[in-house]
């Protein structure tokens, strides 16, 4: 058990991602000490797994990268990766959080070199690609990694494998002896921006995406699209590694569905159109995509970006409900049915890929949340009954980038007013 890092004038900003950096951001730069947690081993969340943004298709550096620099100038945060929170009690203005804190079996002496990596040859599922390729055993989490630190997994730890990477370091950055820690911290305000993960797709049994290869999800093949993705940017079908041409993008993939998720996630549409500009810009006219909807939800700017897809020859629109997929067993293609509700026809379509636009629900799981947060009926967090703690980012409702940003900016001016009340009572 360690000392405290943080007073009743700190805030907590529980969550890395786009939203948690830009909550901790603003709280520092009025002057309040911040700590910022984060359970992977970097900071940017899902956001750094975009290929772009939509809708000025422009790579999430021109957000990440300022951000980054910000937080690495600002001496009034603080960041703890590999971090979770076990425990909060208290009330507003006085909280006492117990944080867990995994070794990462690299200290801060670590240069990023790679020495490591090209030392050990055992390999883990990728997380950053969604575990569709591997990675080295000792790893760096992605280019854009904050801490720029590589990782030792600790399936190597205790191994010839791990001494191997020891033993290649260096600056001796390699401590296979490094313990998990625990700390406790005193915080006046606690904003929670835990963000989101994709709804579980085998779950929606007629879509086969556990049965079926190449039946993939809107953030795998976001990975796929990325030049510094598994395939190296090329649309590649997992089953057997031929291009996929003809792609199916079906929408609310467990949204608006009372058997999954009863609420729209609110990006699904907007990703989508922009993933079809994706297959036109790997494969011109050769590219066709097909996309199988309810209606298309692109509010404010957005529905110039909608209207400029719908002009695309290679994109077709199809106002449905698809019942069930099938795969053609001879060449390993998906057949889509359903019934095109605009002339009430069925349909058997076959395409090379299907890309499920799976909704969002908040990453909350295993977090132990105090009894005082209040959740929506999709427990998404509202925030807490005395007023102490907050909710920010998609943690507080399916958002896109921009929007959580902009809720990440308020709850952090309501922590901020929380630790000035504080003090108020506290001189008074």
């Amino acid at each position: 058990m360690t000392t405290p890092i943080a007073t009743q004038q700190t805030i907590l900003v529980v969550g890395g991602g786009i939203a948690g950096m830009t909550a901790a951001l603003e709280a520092a730069e009025c002057g309040k000490q911040v700590i910022l947690v984060e359970k992977t081993p970097s900071l940017g969340g899902r956001t750094a797994q975009l290929y772009r943004y939509f809708p000025k298709m422009c790579h999430p550096t021109c957000g990440l990268e300022i951000n980054l620099k910000r937080i690495k100038g600002n001496p009034n945060v603080r960041v703890l990766t590999m971090t979770e929170v076990v425990g909060v009690s208290g009330s507003r203005g006085d909280y006492r959080v117990t944080l867990k804190v995994k070794p990462r079996y690299v200290t801060e002496a670590c240069t990023a070199c790679g020495d490591c990596a090209r030392a050990v040859s055992s390999e883990i599922p990728n997380p950053f690609n969604y575990g569709l390729d591997k990675v080295k055993a000792a790893y760096l989490p992605h280019a854009m990694a904050y801490p720029l630190r590589y990782v030792i997994d600790a399936s190597i730890v205790g191994t010839p494998e791990g001494e191997a990477a020891k033993a290649a370091c260096k600056v001796g950055a390699i401590d296979l002896e490094m313990p998990e820690e625990t700390l406790e911290l005193s915080v006046g305000s606690v904003i929670w921006a835990t963000g989101w993960r994709p709804y579980d797709a085998a779950k929606i049994q007629p879509y086969g995406y556990d049965r079926f290869k190449n039946v993939i999800t809107s953030v795998e093949f976001e990975r796929l699209a990325d030049p510094h993705g598994p395939t190296g940017g090329k649309l590649l079908r997992p089953s057997d590694g031929k291009e996929a041409k003809n792609i199916a993008f079906i929408q609310c993939a467990g949204s608006r569905d009372e058997n999954h998720l009863r609420h729209c996630s609110r990006i699904c549409c907007m990703a989508t159109l922009k993933q079809t500009q994706y297959v036109r810009e790997v494969y011109g006219d050769e590219g066709k995509s097909t996309v199988y909807y309810i209606d298309i939800r692109a509010i404010d700017r957005f529905e110039d970006f909608y209207q400029n897809v719908q002009k695309d020859p290679n994109v077709r629109f199809v106002k449905s409900k698809v019942a069930r997929i099938a795969e053609n067993e001879s060449n390993g293609n998906l057949i889509l049915h359903g019934v095109d509700t605009e002339g009430y026809h069925r349909y058997a379509n076959e395409h090379d890929l299907v890309v499920l636009a799976v909704g969002m629900e908040p990453e909350i799981v295993g977090i132990p949340l105090p009894a005082d947060l209040v959740l929506d009926t999709s427990h998404f967090i509202e925030g807490s009954r005395t007023g102490g703690m907050f909710g920010a980012g998609a943690a507080s409702s399916p958002l896109d980038v921009n929007r959580a940003v902009q809720s990440a900016t308020a709850a952090s001016l309501r922590a901020i007013q929380v630790i000035h009340r504080s003090a108020t009572t506290e001189a008074a």
